[in-house]
């Protein structure tokens, strides 16, 4: 449940989402770290739960445009320069309980951000500035999703390393594509590239990565000129079976996942570590 935010509360809150707010009400929500691609490790992760619940509690917008910086979207690991891992991982292994309560605490946040990005109640624009392979339900859940001509979508965080795809992939992507390419998506890890994603149905609208928030921008002037009852409920009735869908399939896809990772934490049970970066050749290398 969100509560009340006004955007001088929360426009400077956060250390990897910048936000601005023009005059017509068109909430520009940008991921990054220190001003280059978003680098994903837990206080990205946790903080972008709490960012879209201030921007669902502003009740002042009317539209918003989330994207990313520079190369990709979301496919940062958050490794070293060098492309290890850093002495403390991102994904610690914590023995017992210890160990269970932190993935509880990772597993409360990641349904947060789900339903909170779906509690955002004005029409939201996802311009896909490249690739995205962490967490790609984010953008998915938009009303129009853009990408740029190199942008390309991916699950290389979940079943590709041995463990069960449950943040909201198993939801999003089968929603949005059908069963079987979902399932296929998910199991084999492809990546699919933003043409294909446009021929599936999980885009929109395809650009040149230089054209492609001047698309955005051009697309919210044109929503933000209605009424903003009209906005908010356009976008609850869009949301509706996608709310459904989350509703009725979250908490098992997480709880199977948490179950198992058991088994994942330390590295093991035949989980590939994350130990390269998002632009090296992929898992699937055939993909």
């Amino acid at each position: 449940m969100v509560k009340r935010a006004r955007f001088s509360e929360y426009k400077d809150r956060y250390a990897n989402y910048r936000f601005e707010l023009s005059e017509e009400g068109i909430l520009f929500m940008q991921c990054h770290t220190d001003g280059d691609s978003l680098v994903w490790d837990w206080k990205a992760h946790d903080d972008m739960a709490d960012a879209f619940a201030d921007v669902a509690g502003d009740r002042e917008i009317k539209v918003l445009i989330h994207t990313g910086t520079g190369a990709n979207y979301n496919a940062n690991w958050g490794l070293l320069p060098d492309g290890s891992m850093p002495a403390e991982p991102i994904y610690q292994a914590m023995p017992g309980s210890r160990g269970q309560w932190k993935l509880d605490e990772k597993a409360w946040y990641n349904r947060n951000l789900m339903f909170n990005v779906l509690n955002v109640d004005v029409p939201v624009i996802s311009a896909v500035n490249g690739p995205c392979n962490i967490h790609s339900e984010v953008p998915l859940m938009a009303d129009i999703v853009l990408a740029s001509e190199d942008a390309w979508f991916q699950d290389v965080a979940h079943f590709p390393r041995g463990q069960v795809p449950g943040d909201g992939q198993h939801v999003i992507w089968n929603f949005l594509v059908g069963h079987n390419r979902g399932r296929y998506l998910l199991l084999t890890g492809k990546k699919l590239g933003a043409r294909e994603a446009l021929d599936w149905g999980a885009v929109a609208e395809v650009h040149p990565k230089d054209q492609l928030l001047d698309r955005a921008w051009e697309l919210a002037y044109e929503l933000a000129k209605r009424p903003p009852m009209v906005l908010r409920y356009t976008r609850q009735l869009f949301t509706h079976e996608l709310k459904r869908a989350f509703l009725d399939q979250m908490g098992q896809g997480i709880g199977l996942e948490t179950y198992a990772q058991r088994e994942f934490f330390p590295f093991g049970g035949g989980m590939e570590p994350l130990d390269r970066a998002w632009d090296d050749k992929p898992w699937s290398q055939s993909r």
